[in-house]
């Protein structure tokens, strides 16, 4: 299951440096786990994976090497889909309750509680949709839903939910454009 999620990882990083006509492979995941921008993702599904199994010290292990290294705090219990992509990866914070297919997250980014929450409480932890990306620098917070297919532009704080399809931005986050139903390739 891990190596399938990361072959799609690596399948959408791969779309973001328009190299479409490739398709990950065992051997290319492995060799780009050297990679800055794709490591950290190896390491969350790594850990994902190691919690889901219920060997938590391991787990916590894993991500305490993609904190050291890398500055990206990922919650263990955090479900996200497969296509997971980070251009930058310094200064991530995801603590979501789940974040969709095809995430494109940039550098600066807080998705969690609006509060303090060290039992994580899924109901205070934000639901991210499908095909969406967060701009550098924003902040997602509290139990809200955002919809497929959005965009939270960069510096953003983001405390309310959001429909499918739209660009919000701004400090609150108020819809910027609705978008049309097409999601992302």
């Amino acid at each position: 299951m891990i190596l399938v999620c990361l072959k799609k990882d690596l399948d959408r990083l791969h779309f973001y440096q328009g190299r479409r006509a490739r398709k990950a492979t065992a051997a290319t995941v492995w060799h780009w786990a050297l990679s800055p921008r794709f490591l950290p993702v190896v390491l969350y599904r790594m850990s994902h994976a190691f919690y889901k199994k219920k060997l938590t010290i391991i787990a916590r292990m894993v991500s305490l090497i993609n904190f050291h290294f890398f500055g990206i705090e990922i919650a263990m219990r955090s479900e996200i889909g497969p296509g997971l992509c980070f251009p930058h990866t310094f200064g991530i914070v995801l603590g979501a309750h789940k974040i969709g297919c095809n995430a494109l997250i940039y550098h600066e980014v807080t998705v969690g509680a609006k509060e303090m929450d060290f039992g994580f409480n899924l109901e205070t932890r934000p639901v991210i949709g499908d095909n969406v990306v967060i701009g550098a620098g924003a902040k997602v917070l509290g139990g809200i839903k955002i919809g497929n297919n959005s965009v939270i532009c960069a510096n953003s704080v983001v405390l309310k939910s959001f429909p499918d399809n739209v660009i919000v931005g701004g400090i609150p986050a108020q819809i910027i454009r609705r978008l049309g139903n097409k999601p992302s390739e």
